[in-house]
């Protein structure tokens, strides 16, 4: 049995889909604050941060064997009056995980998962044609200028994986117009447009999206879908560039189409 960690967004209910297809037995786990969507055929159990080892007792109970960590979540602040027993020897851990940043948390929630006998499931493996081939399906195709950007832009994103910053970023004209921190790409691509200016700051940018460098590939693979591209659109972007093999697309025949009537070119680049 498949337990799936479940966070916002479309990705939940596509692997759902997916699982049900399949025959396949699943739970998906609801953090108080961060509701699932999508989720019609499987059972949802609500748990909050303060009680994840009872979480774990109740997955082991059911007979949950492995896990998934799908969807977004942000840190949660952590309530000491409302921590039960079974999580009490694991709160330090993850109170400390969550200062040091994302892959900080994700790596700490992944070992406690692993010492309660839990293997990890990556979204990939239950939904593999989620990561399409490098290709350029739009009409569009990357300029010359939107290939240099495109450089500029992963040289950024080496950069802020240092930091454990983000996954994205927007160049235009070889500068960093916006840079993804922890309220996620859809919020920076918001605070780019529009705002009433004929003349963005960012317009003709490009979105570069791809995994941080030596991340643990089983979870937090970024995702982008339609909504990514109306988006873009809105912040007046003319390509998006993401990592073949590394980036989920939600529907790559709709996000393609959206593309084309936004005019954006879609690049599905090698990694480098």
């Amino acid at each position: 049995m498949i337990a799936i960690l479940a966070g916002t967004g479309d990705l939940p209910g596509l692997l759902a889909q997916r699982l049900y297809h399949r025959g396949t037995e699943a739970v998906f786990c609801q953090l108080q604050g961060f509701a699932v969507t999508g989720i019609r055929r499987h059972a949802i159990i609500d748990y909050r941060i303060e009680e994840f080892g009872t979480l774990l007792a109740d997955l082991k109970a059911r007979g949950v064997t492995q896990v998934c960590l799908a969807g977004a979540v942000r840190r949660p602040p952590i309530e000491a009056a409302r921590i039960d027993a079974a999580t009490q020897p694991l709160i330090n851990r993850l109170a400390g995980a969550m200062l040091r940043g994302d892959d900080g948390t994700l790596r700490a929630v992944l070992e406690i998962l692993e010492e309660a006998g839990f293997a990890i499931l990556s979204a990939a493996a239950i939904a593999p044609d989620l990561l399409p081939a490098a290709q350029i399906p739009t009409r569009a195709v990357p300029t010359p200028a939107q290939q240099i950007d495109t450089l500029r832009a992963a040289a950024i994103h080496q950069a802020m994986a240092l930091a454990d910053v983000g996954q994205a970023c927007v160049v235009r004209g070889g500068q960093a117009m916006a840079i993804e921190a922890a309220p996620g790409t859809d919020w920076m691509l918001q605070s780019l447009g529009p705002r009433g200016d004929a003349d963005l700051p960012a317009r003709g940018g490009v979105l570069f999206k791809a995994p941080k460098p030596g991340q643990d590939r089983r979870v937090d693979l970024p995702v982008i879908g339609p909504r990514t591209v109306d988006l873009a659109r809105q912040a007046g972007l003319s390509a998006i560039v993401i990592e073949a093999g590394g980036v989920m697309v939600l529907d790559l025949a709709a996000v393609t189409a959206a593309c084309d009537a936004a005019g954006i070119a879609l690049w599905i680049r090698p990694p480098a």
